[in-house]
């Protein structure tokens, strides 16, 4: 395990692959999640490139540091932690509130953003009614009482019949994360809007949904990349909120696929 103290705040990482011949991904995990979510595709495109993952402040094993944040407050957190570990520039995959981080880091430092793979996320994301109200029930109740929902929310029906241990195994993850932790995320998001640094985003951009999200459904994806000059806009079938969970191979190779594109473009 790997920690660093960034921003005042002790974050756990881990960075696999690292050469100076291989280009770096960064994955920024959701909300009540840590970054296990990304395991899978580690696997498949660890070959190809170094692969930096962490858990943003508040979630597995970092630290919660002094709340309230703000999105800002989250993408400081990755900035401080590229410029610890010396990568200069990386291509930024972060799903749900990690897009909402990625989209950040640009906005706030765009000399370490190669890319952006936006995935399962938007410009804004939910209202401040519907924030509070999951505010207010982590407070009262705790996240189990709605883990069940989210769970309904992050995956198929598929996933749910055909892959019960798994299923379960996703709630755990979700009911075991700090309650304050993902209350002061929910905040985050409630107060974050980015649609005027989407039109600002300059470059390459992945925007990915599952075709089965019920948290940020594929209308609100495709609005997000209407807004970002000459995006890609993908929709993976078989998928809900998680699709590095729920179909990693076919994420990874959309990844696999938008870089190489990248690296055409810019040697054209």
């Amino acid at each position: 395990m790997k920690f660093a103290r960034i921003n005042g705040t002790v974050i756990h990482y881990q960075l696999t692959g690292a050469s100076s011949a291989k280009p770096v991904i960064v994955f920024i995990n959701s909300l009540g999640t840590d970054f296990r979510i990304w395991g899978a595709v580690e696997q498949f495109l660890a070959d190809d490139f170094a692969i930096l993952t962490y858990d943003k402040r508040g979630h597995g094993l970092s630290e919660l540091g002094d709340a309230p944040h703000r999105i800002e407050t989250h993408a400081r957190d990755l900035a401080g932690l590229l410029d610890h570990l010396a990568i200069s520039r990386a291509v930024i995959c972060g799903l749900s509130i990690g897009g909402l981080i990625a989209q950040c880091l640009y906005a706030l430092r765009p000399d370490l953003v190669s890319a952006l793979i936006l995935c399962d996320t938007a410009h804004r994301i939910g209202t401040a009614d519907s924030w509070n109200a999951r505010i207010a029930a982590v407070e009262t109740a705790g996240i189990a009482s709605f883990a069940d929902r989210v769970m309904e929310l992050w995956f198929t029906p598929d996933f749910h019949s055909k892959r019960p241990d798994e299923l379960a195994g996703c709630r755990m993850l979700l009911v075991r994360q700090p309650p304050e932790g993902y209350a002061a995320a929910c905040a985050a998001i409630r107060d974050a809007d980015f649609t005027e640094t989407a039109r600002r985003i300059a470059v390459p951009t992945l925007c990915v949904v599952g075709d089965q999200d019920g948290s940020t459904p594929p209308d609100l994806v495709k609005s997000l990349a209407k807004l970002i000059p000459g995006a890609r806009f993908e929709i993976i079938a078989g998928a809900g909120h998680i699709p590095c969970i729920e179909q990693p191979k076919a994420l990874s190779m959309l990844i696999r696929d938008f870089t190489k594109t990248m690296a055409g473009a810019s040697h054209g």
